[in-house]
């Protein structure tokens, strides 16, 4: 296969595809952080870090503003203590906090639901946003200016059909749709550009051969697949009624990288339609290897890379990884529970941050379906990014006759190690899973 690189073309920015999910923590302890700052991890979404590791105190609604009948407006009705220390501390690792406002999931809802049902005052749900908000933005109550931009309304709302199987939602369509509309129309109203408000965590697009006709989907997609997209359309069209702000839209896929990326073409197709175009929408849960299965190889690394190496020619604005949890879960994709170190995985992070650093995406052209490639420059500094998800290949270079200052490989025998010896980019040896990162510095002969 070949790869031609045009450094002198530049065709856009590198966007922050390596954001992730949940930090890695353990009750209150950060000491783990400093992973993310020698990653360049952009965002870290705090979804679900209220739960069994969070203890109950971190970052819900519920878990701030303990009692729902207590005024919103009095500082002494919110307890910060704990999501101060969690905020603070990922601001000095410099990761910026993706704030979702709402509740984590409840897993064992069947056995009892506590938190997962609309807020029952959704306007004093809204001013408890704002009060959190300000307290983070504006010092209010003690708090900081740390200009947390990205605030998001709820979680996958649509994560069941039947509100008695939902573990995120127990409430109606409609009911989420008012609570969005009202809260999202508030808290605009109070901060303006100064945050991007938007939602809703969409579950996927997991059945798009059959959007938008939803007449015949009996044969290919199940109610629960289909509920997506009711839930998604019925979302449009009240806040597109209603005039409800929407900065971003977020949404969700585990679909594996090639899949992915049609998921990316039909979420843009369906926000067009509805006349949302130039609204960025925000892949915030991805994960194409989440199972426990080969968790300490190179495969997880040479998925994760591809997804974001994919991702970066789509439309797509940021993306977050879930996750980048330390303890056992089947999505904890980037850092050993049990060592707290970290897994294969989180270099590739490391490694698209190399380009992300850059700046500048550079004209990167292969003629593999298998073999995702990246080209990034800023000044003298040149990195390409390579990703093989396919089987060995050898792979033919068309960049000019400088060498490179190194290769970088995340395989079955490296682990983000330096390839050794002389290496001929005109016929380089890709191995089967395996990732590569070529760094250049000085000027590229034509």
């Amino acid at each position: 296969m070949k790869i031609k690189v045009d450094f002198g073309k530049i065709t856009g920015k590198i966007k922050p595809m390596h954001g992730v999910g949940q930090p890695p923590f353990y009750h209150d302890d950060f000491s783990m952080f400093h992973y993310l700052t020698e990653a360049g991890i952009p965002y870290s979404r705090l979804h679900d870090v209220g739960g069994p590791l969070g203890c109950g105190l971190y970052v819900d609604i519920p878990n701030i503003f303990r009692d729902f009948d207590a005024d919103p407006y009095d500082p002494g009705s919110y307890d910060f203590t704990f999501t101060d220390r969690l905020i603070k501390n990922l601001c000095e690792a410099k990761c910026e906090p993706f704030f979702r406002l709402g509740v984590t999931i409840e897993n064992s809802h069947m056995l009892k639901a506590y938190r997962i049902f609309p807020p029952k005052d959704p306007q004093k749900w809204a001013v408890i946003c704002e009060h959190i908000v300000s307290h983070y933005n504006r010092g209010w109550a003690d708090g900081y200016r740390f200009g947390i931009k990205y605030w998001e309304i709820w979680n996958e709302p649509d994560d069941c059909y039947t509100l008695e199987t939902s573990m995120m939602w127990r409430g109606t369509p409609e009911q989420f749709y008012e609570l969005y509309d009202i809260s999202s129309r508030h808290l605009k109203s109070v901060f303006g550009d100064e945050i991007a408000v938007g939602g809703y965590a969409h579950c996927g697009f997991y059945a798009y051969e059959n959007y938008p006709d939803l007449s015949d989907i009996g044969r290919k997609c199940t109610a629960f697949t289909e509920f997506f997209f009711e839930f998604l359309d019925g979302f449009f069209k009240y806040i597109k009624a209603h005039g409800s702000p929407l900065d971003f839209f977020s949404w969700h896929t585990y679909a594996d990288v090639k899949t992915a990326l049609k998921h990316a073409d039909v979420c843009r197709e369906i926000l067009d339609k509805h006349g949302f175009e130039n609204v960025p929408d925000i892949l915030n849960e991805w994960n194409p290897c989440a199972d426990a299965k080969n968790r300490n190889s190179h495969i997880p690394a040479s998925r994760a890379l591809a997804f974001m190496l994919g991702m970066q020619y789509k439309r797509v604005s940021l993306l977050c990884y879930y996750d980048a949890r330390l303890g056992p879960s089947s999505y904890g994709g980037l850092f050993n529970p049990d060592t707290w170190e970290p897994y294969p995985a989180y270099y590739a992070f490391k490694a698209f941050n190399e380009a992300y650093k850059l700046l500048n995406q550079v004209e990167c052209i292969t003629d593999s379906n298998d073999v995702f490639v990246l080209a990034a420059s800023h000044g003298d500094k040149k990195v390409i990014l390579i990703a093989n998800i396919g089987p060995d290949c050898d792979a033919e270079f068309n960049i000019g006759e400088s060498s490179p200052v190194s290769i970088k490989v995340i395989d079955e025998t490296h682990t983000y190690s330096e390839l050794t010896g002389t290496v001929d980019l005109h016929c380089l040896h890709l191995s089967a899973d395996s990732c590569y990162e070529i760094s250049f510095n000085g000027g590229l002969d034509k």
